[in-house]
């Protein structure tokens, strides 16, 4: 089918062809019905391997970088995304390296500034913030920022700023940008100290005690699927667009990732679809975890917000294992999709990746 015609037709196709296979039914005290190992993903398995992302990146000194990159402003999208945080460099070697990364929603637009640890606080932050959209031709609406452990300190400066701030963990062209400066940039810095990265990630702590909550009953889905969809139709000509996935969002695709291998997701089935879509759209959906210690399907939302969608029997655990392994295969990419049918057009379609939580 040509690219360019019926583009809701071919994703809800993909699905539907591949959801009649596996469809299963939930309930919340007993799990899924399980599928078939042989029949999830069409016998389409993701190969588990670790894929480098060959991305670009600015090279620098700890103190001397104070870039804001030439970009294409017709990109350039008015969700922008965040960051304040020490890095893993000693500034003369015994002062922590402090930033400011700021990032539009596509990653075409980039902004970086150093703060002397002296004066971390909420007034140089939004100084700096202000600066930063003064010198910008586009102008954000909202704001993302996913580290929990900095919440005051970004909620108070954005605060006085004319911008929607959310606490979100889609985040995705900042995290991209961040783990390239993980990999490429700290490490060549005067100071950098190997020991200190990966400290004060998502939510700043080193235990995660999080209990997952029930969704509540009017927002449960009565069927659920593993799926897979062909990555080549999140890429450019393909057929998963902003045009046909609802109140949903696309993060960004890093386009060296095989455009062949299958990105795992979850298709959920519902009478209530607009109103479930709706909802996920408002709590800032960030991605579904198989937690096959707990045996549990669990949504993340916000921050650090997690909802229990279902209890994993065996089957249902070895065919999650499956899914987050397709998961790890693509750097955490994954979507969900909410339909009323199988022959339904999906209300809300959300490709996401899992943030790594050592950034």
């Amino acid at each position: 089918m040509n690219s360019t015609t019926q583009p809701t037709h071919r994703v809800k196709s993909y699905i539907c062809i591949i959801a009649l296979f596996i469809s299963c039914s939930l309930n919340l005290s007993t799990g899924f019905t399980a599928p078939s190992s042989a029949s999830l993903l069409g016998g389409n398995r993701v190969s588990q391997r670790s894929i480098v992302a060959a991305l670009s990146s600015l090279s620098s000194s700890p103190l001397s970088e104070e870039s804001q990159q030439t970009c294409d402003w017709n990109k350039v999208t008015e969700d922008w995304e965040l960051d304040c945080y020490s890095r893993p460099v000693l500034v003369d070697g015994k002062k922590k390296l402090w930033e400011v990364l700021m990032t539009d929603s596509s990653g075409n637009f980039r902004a970086r500034r150093v703060l002397p640890s002296n004066k971390v606080n909420s007034r140089e932050v939004r100084r700096v913030v202000e600066e930063i959209i003064e010198e910008s031709e586009v102008k954000p609406s909202t704001i993302r920022f996913f580290r929990g452990a900095m919440f005051n300190m970004i909620n108070i400066a954005l605060s006085e700023i004319d911008v929607i701030a959310k606490p979100s963990r889609c985040t995705f062209a900042l995290a991209q940008w961040l783990e390239e400066r993980n990999r490429d940039i700290y490490p060549k810095m005067d100071g950098y100290r190997a020991t200190m990265s990966g400290i004060g990630g998502i939510g700043g702590t080193f235990l995660d005690i999080r209990t997952a909550v029930k969704l509540p009953d009017a927002l449960r889905g009565e069927k659920y699927a593993f799926v897979g969809l062909p990555l080549a139709e999140f890429l450019e000509g393909g057929g998963v667009n902003d045009e046909n996935i609802g109140v949903g969002r696309l993060c960004p695709v890093d386009k060296s990732l095989p455009a062949d291998t299958f990105v795992q997701g979850v298709v959920i089935l519902t009478p209530r679809a607009k109103a479930l879509a709706s909802w996920l759209a408002g709590t800032e959906v960030a991605g579904l975890k198989a937690d096959l210690r707990k045996r549990e399907l669990v949504m993340e939302t916000d921050i650090d917000n997690q909802y229990l969608m279902a209890k994993l029997n065996d089957d249902q655990r070895r065919e999650a294992a499956i899914f987050e392994e397709g998961k790890d295969a693509l750097g955490g990419l994954h979507f969900i999709s909410v339909q009323k049918d199988e022959d339904d057009d999906p209300a809300g379609f959300w490709l996401l990746r899992e943030i790594p939580e050592n950034l």
